[in-house]
């Protein structure tokens, strides 16, 4: 008989339905096919899914059999499949009831033993079986927190085979997965490392905040040991708090590739990615035969750091120009373009030369001019234009570092970052953007006027640095930060000469 079960396929980030039609033909040898673009992973599930059947202690159909899996043109991969090919299977032998499977989406993979183990993508698939229209979907008991955020459908968890089974024919009365979300953020929201922790390079947490502020790029630059990796990982302490349509679209992409923890239902924190300089294109910017997101799509909302930032292959670096403009990574294959969300906040952190001393007053730099300008230029003007702010982190002297009061904290930082912050969301409210670092051109000059002072001022510091129009515009949306975080609605000559002295290293270009 004919069974036909509504599951999902991930196509990028999103779930699409299918249908897994399992065909048990009467008579014939015991052999079983499945079609439908299937991977190696979904070829195997046929073995996966007999075990499991038999060890539930059903009985597998001695029949010919067809699985096909639609639509048809589109690649299915991973052990998703297998729970609705079982509970085919079983329904083509009149095992299973037929009343809840046609309003019902089913995943999950199968052990040996019959448990359902969990998959990725529960997210995608749960906003799919809801848009669809779909009243339940079952799911691995690990995925049910992660499934349950989607209002409006039954999110049904399994632990096995046996018990998917029950509930379809009504055996077994399963409660639907319920998660308390603003509880979740309540707990996972606290951090436990503070600015405070970072003696000294006050200058520097100032240059932070006003990034932190206006979601800038920014690159610091200093010595070994000064402190720039510390200062990197407190940025998301004192960034706003993710809004729930902010942490669904972060969570569907962290689900995508199975990197929720278990019984995880949203990212309630900002992610923060620190890929190695050893990356490849690929596990940076995404791709893939059937294209998966990479690195700066899970950054997404949150922020990137790429320390050692010149170690990084210069064509690898290339690759993120774009997303840095666009806050989108774009993937063009022969099946089609996929389009990753990828807007986030770059941190960069390098020395300013091969050994590391150039700048340091105690130890002697060993290096070559030569051998600096080549460190250097790894790092391509066209990118370098593209980070917002160049700020140097200086070696910490012995007495602030032995120094009993606390500095600058993330409290007194964030305080002043959300301020900045509705200041812009009000002023940009009927644009498509809310932060000073994402508005346009048009935009720049909408909001960033200046008086004659200033004019002169910038001016002369597009003359003598020779900036160019693209950190022309960087310095005025700069400038624009530096305002809100002033409370003035004009933009100052005192704002517009912090945002150059930000501007520093263009000088080199």
């Amino acid at each position: 008989m004919l069974a036909k079960i509504a599951s999902s396929a991930m196509q990028g980030i999103d779930a699409i339905a299918c249908e897994v039609e399992v065909d048990t033909a009467n008579g014939g040898f015991e052999r079983c096919t499945i079609v439908g673009l299937p991977d190696a992973a979904v070829r195997e599930s046929i073995e996966r899914v007999r075990s499991a059947i038999l060890n539930s202690g059903y009985e597998y159909p001695k029949t010919t059999g067809i699985i096909n899996l639609a639509p048809a043109d589109l690649k299915k991969e991973g052990p998703a499949y297998d729970l609705p090919i079982a509970i085919g299977t079983l329904a083509g032998e009149g095992i299973v009831m037929r009343d809840k499977l046609n309003n019902t989406v089913i995943i999950g993979e199968l052990a040996l033993d019959g448990r359902v183990r969990p998959v990725k993508g529960v997210l995608a698939a749960a906003i799919m079986a809801r848009d669809n229209q779909f009243k339940n979907i079952i799911v691995p008991t690990d995925n049910a927190n992660e499934a349950a955020v989607v209002q409006e459908i039954n999110v049904i968890p399994v632990s096995s085979l046996s018990e998917a089974v029950g509930f379809l024919n009504g055996q077994l009365d399963l409660e639907a997965a319920m998660v308390d979300i603003e509880a979740n953020f309540a707990t996972e929201s606290q951090y436990d490392i503070d600015f405070s922790d970072v003696k000294g390079q006050e200058s520097v947490k100032r240059a932070i905040t006003i990034a932190a502020a206006g979601n800038h790029n920014i690159l610091m630059i200093g010595p070994p040991g000064t402190g720039k990796t510390m200062l990197a990982k407190r940025i998301p302490t004192i960034l706003p708090a993710l809004t729930l349509e902010e942490s669904l679209e972060t969570t569907r992409v962290h689900s995508s590739l199975g990197l929720l923890k278990k019984d995880q239902s949203l990212l309630a924190r900002r992610p923060v990615r620190t890929p190695h300089h050893s990356a490849s294109g690929p596990s940076l910017v995404g791709g893939g035969s059937n294209p998966r997101p990479g690195e700066l799509s899970l950054a997404h909302n949150g922020l990137l750091f790429l320390d050692e930032f010149p170690e990084f292959s210069r064509s690898v670096l290339e690759n993120i120009r774009q997303p840095l403009e666009d806050g989108t990574v774009t993937i063009s294959r022969a099946a089609g373009t996929f389009a990753f969300p990828a807007d986030f906040m770059l941190v960069t952190a390098m020395n300013p030369c091969p050994c590391g001393y150039l700048t340091d007053p105690k130890k002697k730099c060993k290096c070559s001019p030569n051998q600096v300008e080549r460190y250097m230029a790894k790092i391509s003007g066209p990118l370098m234009d593209r980070i917002d702010i160049h700020i140097e982190v200086p070696a910490v002297p012995f007495r602030e570092l032995s120094d009993d009061s606390d500095g600058t904290n993330s409290d007194e930082m964030r305080k002043i970052v959300l301020n900045a912050r509705e200041i812009q969301a009000k002023r940009l409210q009927n644009e498509i953007v809310l932060t000073n670092s994402r508005m346009n051109s048009r935009l720049t000059r909408k909001y960033c006027l200046l008086n004659s002072d200033c004019k002169k001022l910038l001016e002369q510091a597009v003359t003598e640095l020779g900036l160019s129009a693209r950190a022309h515009d960087k310095v005025l949306k700069i400038a624009r930060t530096i305002s809100d975080l002033d409370q003035t609605d004009e933009i100052q000559a005192h704002h517009i000469a912090e945002a150059i002295q930000y501007r520093k290293l263009d000088r080199r270009y």
